[in-house]
C-alpha cells in the first residue's frame, strides 16, 4: 500500500492514530512518506485538501473507523465543494465482524458516499493496490473532488496474525457447530488473502484535461475583438492544474483584460495593474463582455443577477452544473478553465491586439479611490486596535512568497480586502462552504509543502477555537506557523446584523480570551498586542520567532468598526 502512495507522488499522510489503520502508517513511513499526526480528524482532511490545492498531487488522510471517519465529514464536504482531489482512507471493523457490534463498526459508506466522487469498501487484500490507484485517478479526473476508500483492519495486519486471532475467537465453540464455524472462517481467510501480492504499484498515467475546440476559442476571440469593456472573473477552478499556473498567469497578462480574482486564484497576478480588487459589482454592470472562468453563479455573484442580461456572458467551467447554475451564459464552454485562457491568447494575437486603456483606467481609478477610503477608515480610533489598520500593518509585513490562510468571519473578511498575496497559489480559504476550522490544517499543509515560505494564519477569535489545538501539532513537528488572532470578543459578523435586526447579541458574545497563552500551553510561543503602537515591533518579533523554527501566535485585541456592515451572507 505504501508503494502505491509513493508512486503517486504522496509526500505526507495526515492522520490521527487508531488500531484500525496503524499498519497503513507504518507501511507508508517505510516508503519515505512523512506521517503527520494531528489533534482532530477534521484537520487531516483540511490539510490533505490544502496539499492538493498547493501541489496538484492529491492529498491523503488516513483515519480510524467509526468516529474517526465521522469527524472528517465537514472537512470532506468542504473539499467536495472546493473541488479538491483528496483521498480519504478509513479503517473499518474486520470483514468477519461487520454488522455484529464490533468496536466503532458503523455503516460508514452510507454516510460518506454523498460527500465524495467515489467510494469503495475493499474486502480482499489483492484489491488494495488497484482500488487505491483507481481512487487517485478518479479524484483528479474531470471535476476534481474527494474519494473514500474503506479498508477493514484484517486486510492490513499480517496474514498469520489475523488467522491466529480469528481462530482463537471461534476455537471456543465446541462440537459440530465449532467445526463448521472453523471451516467457514478458514475458507473466508483463504479467500481474503488469496493472490495478495500479485498486483504491485504502477506509475500513474497522466490525467487528460478537457480542452476547448478551435471553433469555441475563435468564437470567444471574436467577441473580445469587438468588446469595449471586457472583464475576466477568474476563480479557484482555473488554477486546479497547478503545473500550468505560471503559463496561466502569463496568458492573463498577455490578454490585457481587467481581471477580478477569487478563491485560490487570489495571488495569480500579484500586484499587477490588471488585477482589480474593488467595486466588482459595479464593473460587472458596466462591462460589455464578461469571461466567467472557473467561477459559478452562486451567492457571490448574486446567483447570476450581478451580470446584466444584455452583457455577452461567456462561461468556462469543467462542470456542466456550475457552468449553467442559476444563469445560463451567452456562450458556454465545458473544459478546463485555465487551459481555455492559455489557448485564447494566440487566437487574439492573430490580429492587432485590441486595447481597452480607458476602461482599464476607469476601473483602476475606482480601486485607488477605494484604497484611499480604506486608509481613512484605518485611521479611525477604536478600542484597542483598529482591525483595518492592523490588516494594513500585516500587509506591509508579509514576505513576497508568503502563503496566507484565512479562517474566520468578520476579521478575515476585512483582511481579504487589504492583505494581498504576491504569488500564485499563495492564498487559502475554505471556499463557498464557508467552513470555520479549516485554518489549522491549511496552515499545517502550507508550511509542509513550502517550508521556505512564511505561513500566515489569520484567525477570527471565534474560528480559532476550532483548531487552536493544532499548535501542539506545529510544535511536535517543527512547523513554524505565524498565527494572528483578531480578538474582538465576539462572533462579530453575525452580531453586527443580529443586534440591528433582532435587538440582541444572544449567542454572539465571547470573552477576550488569552489565546496567546493557549498557544504557549501547546508548545508554541504567544505574543499579545493591545495597543496600536506595539504592532510593528510585535509582528517583527513573530517573524523572527518563526524564522527560528517555532510556531507563534499573536493575539491582537481589536475594536469594532462598520467596515463590513451589511456583508452577512445567508
Amino acid at each position: 500500500m505504501g508503494e502505491v502512495l509513493a508512486s503517486q507522488g504522496v509526500r505526507f499522510i495526515y492522520t490521527l492514530c487508531g488500531g484500525h489503520i496503524s499498519p497503513i502508517l507504518v507501511g507508508a513511513e517505510a516508503q519515505g512518506i512523512r506521517i503527520i499526526d494531528v489533534r482532530h480528524e477534521a484537520t487531516t482532511v483540511f490539510a490533505a485538501d490544502a496539499t492538493a490545492r498547493l501541489t496538484g498531487v492529491p492529498g491523503v488522510a488516513a483515519v480510524t473507523a467509526g468516529p474517526g471517519v465521522t469527524n472528517t465529514l465537514t472537512a470532506l464536504k468542504n473539499a467536495q465543494m472546493a473541488q479538491s482531489p483528496v483521498v480519504l482512507i478509513g479503517g473499518a471493523a474486520a470483514t468477519l465482524l461487520k454488522g455484529r457490534g464490533a468496536l466503532q463498526d458503523i455503516d460508514q459508506m452510507a454516510l460518506v458516499k454523498p460527500l465524495v466522487k467515489w467510494a469503495k469498501a475493499i474486502t480482499k487484500v489483492r484489491d488494495i493496490v488497484p482500488t487505491l490507484e483507481k481512487a487517485f485517478r478518479i479524484c483528479q479526473e474531470g471535476i476534481p473532488g474527494p474519494v473514500f476508500v474503506e479498508i477493514p483492519l484484517d486486510l492490513l495486519y499480517p496474514q498469520e496474525l489475523v488467522k491466529e486471532q480469528m481462530r482463537a475467537e471461534v476455537g471456543k465453540v465446541k462440537g459440530i457447530a465449532g467445526r463448521a464455524i472453523r471451516y467457514y472462517v478458514n475458507n473466508h481467510l483463504n479467500r481474503t488473502f488469496a493472490k495478495a501480492w500479485e498486483r504491485r504499484a504502477t506509475a500513474p498515467e497522466p490525467i487528460a484535461l478537457s480542452m476547448p475546440s478551435d471553433k469555441q476559442i475563435n468564437t470567444v476571440a471574436d467577441k473580445l475583438k469587438n468588446a469595449q469593456r471586457p472583464l475576466i472573473l477568474l476563480g479557484s477552478q482555473a488554477v486546479v492544474d497547478t503545473k500550468h499556473v505560471a503559463a496561466l498567469q502569463e496568458a492573463v497578462v498577455q490578454l490585457g483584460i481587467p481581471t477580478y480574482l477569487s478563491g485560490m486564484a487570489r495571488g495569480l497576478l500579484g500586484h499587477h495593474p490588471l488585477h482589480m480588487r474593488h467595486h466588482r459589482t459595479k464593473a460587472l454592470r458596466e462591462a460589455d463582455v464578461i469571461l466567467r472562468v472557473g467561477v459559478p453563479c452562486d451567492f457571490r455573484l448574486g446567483y447570476g443577477r450581478s451580470i446584466p442580461q444584455s452583457t455577452v456572458h461567456i462561461g468556462i467551467n469543467r462542470s456542466k452544473e456550475d457552468l449553467n447554475k442559476n444563469r445560463r451564459p451567452t456562450i458556454g464552454v465545458q473544459c478546463d478553465a485555465g487551459g481555455f485562457l492559455r489557448e485564447l491568447v494566440p487566437a487574439l494575437q492573430k490580429e492587432p491586439k485590441p486595447t481597452w486603456r480607458k476602461w482599464h483606467e476607469s476601473l483602476s481609478k475606482r480601486d485607488v479611490e477605494r484604497n484611499s477610503e480604506i486608509d481613512r477608515q484605518a485611521s479611525h480610533e477604536t478600542e484597542h486596535v483598529n482591525p483595518v489598520w492592523l490588516c494594513q500593518q500585516i500587509e506591509g509585513m508579509v514576505d513576497y512568497d508568503s502563503v496566507i490562510i484565512g479562517d474566520g468571519g468578520d476579521f478575515v473578511g476585512t483582511a481579504s480586502y487589504i492583505i494581498r498575496p504576491r504569488t500564485p497559489l499563495s492564498w487559502l480559504d475554505p471556499g463557498a462552504f464557508g467552513t470555520l476550522g479549516s485554518g489549522g490544517g491549511f496552515a499545517l499543509a502550507a508550511k509542509l509543502c513550502r517550508p521556505s515560505a512564511e505561513t500566515w494564519l489569520l484567525y477570527g477569535d471565534g474560528s480559532a477555537g476550532y483548531s487552536l489545538a493544532e499548535f501542539d501539532t506545529y510544535a511536535r513537528h517543527n512547523i513554524p506557523v505565524i498565527a494572528v488572532v483578531g480578538n474582538d470578543g465576539s462572533w462579530e459578523q453575525i452580531a453586527r446584523e443580529q443586534v440591528e435586526i433582532l435587538g440582541t447579541p444572544l449567542g454572539t458574545v465571547l470573552e477576550r480570551t488569552d489565546y496567546h497563552q493557549v498557544a504557549v500551553g501547546y508548545g508554541g510561543v504567544g505574543l499579545c498586542i493591545d495597543r496600536p503602537e506595539s504592532i510593528e515591533a510585535t509582528l517583527i518579533q513573530a517573524k523572527e520567532i518563526a524564522n527560528q523554527g517555532k510556531p507563534v501566535l499573536v493575539n491582537v485585541l481589536i475594536g469594532k468598526t462598520d467596515f463590513r456592515k451589511g456583508s452577512i451572507s445567508i
